[in-house]
């Protein structure tokens, strides 16, 4: 499954086919559709959280040495805590090589051997030293079972419902389990971090000499960043972030890359390379980030002060219409061949409005939407203020008022009531004075 996924501040869905439109007088041809040589990928733009290609990126996966990402995340948040510091010295004990088999990734660490938790978490980021990640969770939860329950308790923080740790090291367990969407949303967390972000991206470092053993230097495996270990994939924009390999993960790899003020971070899942020559993982992770940097950018599909229609407006004397436009504008990442002129707008708005109006007052919205798929609300708020008349309110307090009905029933009565009084004065009034008149005539006689 191999598709476009677009969620513009809350995550939204848009998917995308992108294809390239040849001269017209071409004959017509179809482009060969993006793909990747993994079980499963996925690519993000690390700023919006905007996911702009995935493939099988749901599906249950092992991520083997990327694991080592929520350790690092972890021992990151428990400094910004002020639980430790980079500096505070570690002495590695007992459990040092817990659930590490013979052929696991180590740095040669030693019961009893002092170091630093900045050493200890370079040793585990960039050669994958398993027992440096036990020593980093004895040091930030007491013990490692306690840092593996936080790892899992942090994994549904961050909604990586398709995610289970078993250890803190990757070290193949069949309850150790992740997604590449969860690979990530957990890099994307952990790429927040300015001490986290300095170690992934850096190609070596030195781990002074302990109690216990002489000067170590430090090599990245991720070939994006280093070629140390393997040649022909260095990548001008990479800034990390972790390798992963074993016989039941494949070749994994979680990368990030850096141009031009955005970031994009790519993960390849399962692919070639465990062991061979192939390394696939590497290949496929920059194909990913270079269609995430290349082809995709910012795009305005919607301007602040860009006018959005009217609303008749009643009681104002000035004017009897209220101008309305966003409240804010809309900027969002697109395929570069997408412009702002192929979004619908679907505008609501009152069929009238009443003065006063203030200006910025929210009057309607505007929803934006390409291909059926929604890609933002917008309130629309008034451009201007509008003052109520106080002749034209009167006047229409004074209707209101008359328009009741048992205001016309009353005034209909009183009509009536007038009416019977002027009609019967007309009918008996009038007889009684000329009655009166002759019988005064009559007495003089």
């Amino acid at each position: 499954m191999k598709k476009y996924t677009f969620l513009p501040a809350v995550f939204l869905a848009l998917s995308l086919s992108l294809s390239t439109a040849l001269p017209a007088l071409a004959a017509p041809a179809e482009s060969e559709p993006f793909s990747v040589d993994a079980t499963a990928a996925i690519l993000i733009d690390a700023e919006e959280g905007v996911v702009l290609y995935e493939q099988d990126a749901d599906e249950l996966r092992y991520p083997a040495s990327i694991t080592k990402v929520m350790t690092g995340l972890l021992t990151v948040e428990a400094i910004d805590a002020g639980e430790l510091t980079m500096d505070t010295q570690v002495t590695l004990g007992e459990d040092l090589y817990t659930g590490i088999g013979s052929d696991g990734s180590t740095q040669g660490l030693q019961t009893g051997e002092i170091l630093t938790v900045r050493d200890l978490l370079y040793c585990a980021l960039l050669p994958s030293a398993n027992e440096a990640c036990n020593a980093l969770a004895t040091a930030v939860a007491g013990d490692i079972p306690s840092f593996v329950v936080r790892m899992n308790d942090r994994a549904k923080e961050l909604g990586m419902d398709g995610t289970h740790f078993a250890n803190t090291h990757g070290y193949h367990d069949d309850d150790h389990y992740t997604t590449a969407r969860d690979v990530a949303v957990m890099c994307r967390a952990a790429m927040e971090h300015p001490q986290f972000r300095e170690i992934v991206s850096s190609v070596s470092y030195v781990v002074p000499a302990t109690n216990l053993h002489g000067e170590r230097t430090l090599h990245d495996t991720n070939a994006l960043v280093s070629n140390n270990q393997v040649q022909g994939f260095l990548y001008p924009y990479a800034i990390g972030i972790k390798t992963g390999s074993t016989p039941e993960a494949g070749a994994c790899l979680a990368s990030a890359a850096e141009k031009d003020g955005r970031t994009v971070i790519a993960v390849v899942l399962g692919a070639k390379g465990w062991r061979t020559s192939e390394t696939n993982n590497f290949s496929e992770s920059r194909k990913l980030l270079d269609h995430g940097l290349n082809d995709f950018s910012k795009k305005k599909i919607l301007d602040a002060i860009e006018p959005m229609g009217t609303v008749p407006v009643t009681l104002c004397a000035q004017q009897d219409y209220v101008t309305v436009q966003p409240a804010q504008g809309l900027e969002v990442l697109l395929p570069n061949e997408v412009e702002p002129a192929d979004f619908a707008r679907e505008v609501k708005l009152p069929e009238t409005l009443e003065a006063p109006i203030e200006k910025g007052q929210k009057l309607g919205t505007v929803t934006l939407t390409y291909d059926g798929e929604e890609y933002g609300t917008i309130d629309l708020v008034a451009s201007t203020a509008l003052e109520r008349s106080q002749f034209l309110y009167i006047k229409q307090q004074v209707l209101a008022f008359l328009d009741q009905l048992w205001v016309k029933i009353v005034l209909l009565a009183l009509v009536l009531l007038i009416l019977f009084f002027v009609v019967r004065r007309l009918i008996f009034g009038g007889g009684r004075r000329r009655n009166y008149g002759n019988s005064y005539r009559g007495r003089r006689r």
